[in-house]
């Protein structure tokens, strides 16, 4: 069965042709460097921008995978969360479509195509998913953990109570004038600095999560070390975005142990943008060994949003005869496990 995945959350259009739900034939990815002078996404150029590049990047993906229209068996398409005007422009693009070609439609929900994401090489390679799972969906947006008791059924366990972990990243950067998006930029210049230089400090809300204070800490040390920001040789910027980067490690894992330590679990699942972030994955990869569980974690190309993760997560409804209403509202707000 093969399924046409549209993502369009937020700034980047994504749009995928997956066999099965897991072996993909095509993943396309279209960023956004509109967003970078406004150090962050403003939601109206977003919107458009997705408009303008959905037809062609469809016929780009279509090709790539050598098939047809024809071809396909269902579209799974971003209901929410995100942007509602980002989201409106693949819902209805991917709804037309399907309604055009005679097709299933079934509108997926982005953060559990976001662990469907990280099972995916898995289960390409045919080895065994046992559930339940604990899962950690880390991004621009979202912070959280949850249960995976079965494919598609989570259980909430906690998650931010102010800024998504992304999100911090990006404002750090920004304060340090170091750019925009700040994830992949901090990841980068870290290890050059000494994640020990400064004691930043590390929230412990259970299974729940902040970010407000370390960020308020990091912006006082800037502001007592006279920091002149846009120096990405200053061994201080280097040692800041170090030492906050390490914070932010040491609080996703620990809340992840202790989550573990509550519930019994058969696996862990790190997904989500800031998945990508080398030093979480091998931090996360030590906790899987000792806790002698397989580590589940999203490869670089499916932790960034992208439409292989929506087919793959949509793929199941569609082989099971579903299909949503064409009346069908996106959402904008959209609790996983609602």
């Amino acid at each position: 069965m093969i399924v046409l995945g549209i993502e369009t959350s937020c700034d980047d259009t994504g749009i995928a042709v997956v066999r099965d739900g897991h072996q993909i034939l095509a993943n396309l990815v279209s960023s956004q460097p509109e967003h970078a002078r406004f150090g962050g996404v403003v939601p109206e150029i977003a919107a458009r921008k997705h408009v303008e590049v959905l037809p062609a990047m469809l016929d780009s993906a279509l090709d790539r995978a050598g098939v047809t229209l024809d071809d396909l068996d269902g579209v799974a398409v971003t209901r929410g969360p995100g942007l509602i005007g980002a989201l409106l422009a693949g819902w209805c693009f991917g709804r037309g479509l399907a309604q055009a070609c005679g097709l299933p439609y079934v509108g997926v929900h982005h953060l559990a195509a976001h662990v469907h994401g990280a099972l995916m090489p898995a289960l390409a390679d045919g080895e065994p998913v046992r559930y339940p799972l604990t899962a950690l969906v880390v991004s621009g947006g979202h912070t959280a953990l949850y249960r995976v008791t079965a494919a598609n059924t989570f259980v909430p366990l906690g998650q931010t109570r102010d800024d998504a972990a992304g999100e911090a990243f990006d404002k750090v950067a920004k304060l340090l004038e170091l750019g925009y998006p700040g994830g992949p930029i901090i990841d980068r210049i870290a290890p050059q600095g000494d994640p020990f230089a400064w004691q930043l400090p590390r929230s412990d809300l259970g299974l729940d999560f902040t970010f407000s204070g370390l960020k308020a800490a990091v912006r006082r040390l800037a502001i007592e070390q006279k920091i002149e920001p846009g120096d990405a040789t200053d061994p201080r910027i280097l040692d800041i975005a170090a030492s906050f980067q390490a914070a932010v490690i040491d609080m996703l894992a620990a809340t992840t142990e202790r989550a573990l330590a509550r519930f019994s679990s058969k696996g862990v699942v790190l997904c989500g943008g800031v998945a990508a972030n080398r030093d979480l994955r091998t931090r996360f990869a030590a906790l899987a060994d000792r806790q002698g569980i397989p580590l589940f974690v999203s490869p670089p190309p499916l932790a960034t949003d992208n439409g292989a993760m929506i087919a793959g997560a949509g793929h199941r409804r569609i082989a099971m005869g579903e299909s949503d209403p064409l009346a069908l509202a996106a959402r904008a707000t959209w609790p996983l496990g609602s």
